[in-house]
């Protein structure tokens, strides 16, 4: 996931790739003083000229040489693009009690899920914080199949080690098994051309993989887990491969004209127009679902029952209210917000801040989402974003900025 610094400066010059590299190497989410990992497509990337960087502790590309980011995220929302995004921590939990230990972690309702389905989540502190986004799979009763943030990894892998060891003790059957970057690889294929180029190369009828479902099938005479999902809006899947088929895979997919590869810069746009959450800029530990404009995460039933991590604070705020709420915001002309840029009320008064903001290849002019104060979250508001030490003009706007294409039945 992509912060919106790295936007900004691919969305001007070239000639700043330089700056955009020193800002994602001091980004919070990067140790320095550790060797950042190769992904499996790490020699793909070079041979097709990815400009690669220190992303979240892995060599990334922002993009490649033939196109810039805003020319590759349009391809997307036209055709069909590829992203590597296997610095994502996949895991697989196993066991009879598995279900029971996820729900008391997160706010889904894993028992009311069907098995090959998946669900969008977050992990909960005590005070209802999210410590993370992610997405969970029941692959059947006893199997869970989870994706979630490489800036979160070792706080994941820390959260998930202690409340299963915990579980345990108490006597329930349950293992979980983090698989590294070197063991398996992840793509996210993306775009309304997406699926018929996988058709091609899949003996899995993609007709019947909806949205936020998930199988195991081949891919180019690979076995592979594909997921009807993605982080940019469009219709699309994520394929888990084996790490050493990872370019046989991808390569196979890039015969079809219609098919091209994608980096950090123009995911990160994506995102940000589907109106899609990046964690450490739009949610963090002290902020709530509620907040977040999340509640629809916290599952009915789970709701009745109570029993998830910070329940007392969220059930509270379901109910009462919260004082500030996430919002998408519109800027028709100028530069666009940055992160902790000022949002204010017509009389000048401070009422809130952005939290990612760019330019919008897909709708002109610029987007952004930020918090304000609960009285100001109703679309059509306006505003005023201190851009640059001016007061700018500026609008609540419902997200997603543009619409979701997901693949669901009618």
């Amino acid at each position: 996931m992509c912060s919106q610094n790295l936007t900004r400066v691919l969305f001007t010059k070239q000639s700043n790739l330089k700056w955009c590299i020193s800002i994602l190497n001091n980004r919070a989410y990067s140790d320095n003083s550790v060797k950042p990992k190769k992904t499996p497509l790490y020699d793909l990337h070079e041979k097709y000229g990815g400009k690669v960087v220190d992303f979240a502790g892995f060599l990334l590309p922002v993009q490649y040489s033939d196109m810039s980011v805003s020319t590759s995220h349009l391809f997307t929302r036209s055709s069909a693009s590829i992203f590597d995004v296997s610095h994502m921590l996949q895991t697989n939990v196993y066991g009879k009690d598995c279900v029971s230990w996820f729900e008391s972690i997160c706010p889904v309702d894993l028992k009311g899920m069907v098995n090959g389905s998946s669900s969008l989540t977050v992990f909960l502190n005590n005070n209802g914080g999210i410590i993370d986004d992610l997405i969970v799979t029941k692959v059947k009763e006893d199997q869970l199949y989870i994706v979630s943030n490489a800036g979160r990894m070792e706080v994941d892998k820390q959260h998930m080690q202690e409340t299963s060891e915990a579980f345990k003790k108490s006597g329930k059957d349950l293992l979980v098994d983090f698989l590294d970057v070197s063991q398996r690889a992840l793509i996210a294929l993306q775009g309304p051309k997406a699926v018929a180029a996988l058709q091609s190369l899949t003996n899995i009828p993609l007709a019947d993989l909806l949205f936020m479902t998930s199988t195991i099938g081949d891919v180019a005479g690979i076995k592979c887990r594909v997921t009807r999902c993605g982080y940019t809006g469009e219709d699309g899947v994520e394929i888990s491969i084996p790490a050493d088929k990872a370019t046989t895979v991808t390569e196979a997919l890039l015969q079809n004209r219609d098919v091209k590869l994608a980096g950090l810069g123009a995911r990160d746009s994506l995102r940000l127009e589907a109106g899609l959450c990046l964690y450490g800029n739009d949610i963090d530990e002290t902020i709530t679902p509620v907040e977040a404009n999340l509640t629809w995460l916290v599952a009915k039933r789970r709701r009745g029952e109570a029993n998830f991590p910070g329940a007392s604070v969220i059930m509270r705020q379901i109910k009462e209210g919260v004082d500030k709420r996430r919002v998408g915001i519109r800027i028709e002309k100028g530069a666009p917000a940055r992160k902790d840029a000022v949002l204010k009320n017509k009389e000048g008064k401070d009422i809130g801040k952005v939290t990612s903001g760019c330019p919008s290849p897909s709708l002109g002019g610029n987007v952004a989402m930020g918090y304000v104060a609960e009285q100001f979250k109703k679309s059509n508001t306006e505003l005023l974003v201190n851009i640059r030490g001016k007061d700018v003009p500026c609008v609540v706007a419902k997200m997603p900025f543009v619409p979701s294409k997901y693949y669901v039945k009618k």
